[in-house]
């Protein structure tokens, strides 16, 4: 039986269904995306890999303390208003079109995590962010006469045993008042759990941004920056960036 998630944040309902969530195009990664480019593989293959992907997992009780929390930011104004028909973890391709998405290639990666370490699995990981013309799929987005048509600017991803997520995406670009960002929400049990944004780390505009700066501790501003590197050996300039989050939630939530 399937059951839905139900955004309470303002009132406005996104429903879709979270236990046997199938993404037919779902694309995994290497054991090191720093390293190699990506395959396009099935979630099975996925599992049987997922092992080697950043070297050891965490493991609960080996720290002395709790991880910091993610700071949650705004949703926006830009969740969109309809889902599109495509809702896999690669933005680039939509459907099975031929034609990819502009944009500079980032193959974003993380966990979901609890405060204590713990890895977070069946945690459904959503991403939506604009287009390289600064347009979302939503119909009051700017710029939305001339959206790229090839970007599907969502999608989401159901985490692994070790609460592990990958999408492939474009790197974020600023628009009007805005710093480049990519907004994140977490669902677990059917409720939102956690709405942030993923900002790039050293980017100028970020200290300019409103939202950005009203978290003023170091610590907390910087969970909520990842690093946009160069893949080596990518003829085309991909780019890698790993963001986890960490939800602070109990133990006995854990599950």
């Amino acid at each position: 039986m399937s059951r839905s998630i139900s955004r309470n944040l303002s009132g406005r309902v996104a429903s879709f269904p979270t236990a046997g969530v199938r993404v037919p195009r779902t694309i995994s990664w290497p054991a090191d995306p720093m390293n190699a480019l990506l395959p396009v593989v099935d979630r099975r293959t996925f599992l049987r890999r997922s092992a080697a992907l950043w070297g050891t997992a965490l493991v609960p009780g080996l720290f002395a303390e709790l991880l910091t929390t993610t700071p949650g930011l705004t949703e926006g104004p830009f969740y969109p208003d309809r889902l599109p028909l495509d809702t896999d973890n690669d933005l680039l391709i939509v459907n099975d079109a031929l034609t990819a998405a502009v944009g500079e290639i980032t193959h974003l990666s993380g966990r979901v995590l609890s405060a204590a370490g713990v890895p977070l699995r069946n945690a459904v990981v959503e991403i939506w962010q604009c287009d390289s013309l600064g347009a979302y799929i939503h119909s009051d987005s700017a710029n939305r006469g001339r959206r790229d048509g090839n970007f599907q600017g969502y999608g989401r991803f159901l985490t692994d045993s070790k609460g592990r997520y990958y999408f492939r995406t474009i790197k974020p670009v600023p628009y009007p008042g805005r710093t480049p960002h990519i907004h994140f929400a977490i669902n677990r049990g059917g409720r939102r759990v956690l709405t942030t944004q993923l900002l790039v780390k050293d980017e100028p505009r970020n200290e300019r941004d409103s939202l950005f700066r009203r978290i003023t501790d170091p610590i907390r501003r910087a969970a909520l920056l990842a690093d946009f590197a160069p893949v080596p050996g990518s003829r085309t300039g991909e780019l890698a960036a790993r963001f986890d989050l960490v939800l602070g939630i109990t133990p006995e939530e854990v599950g």
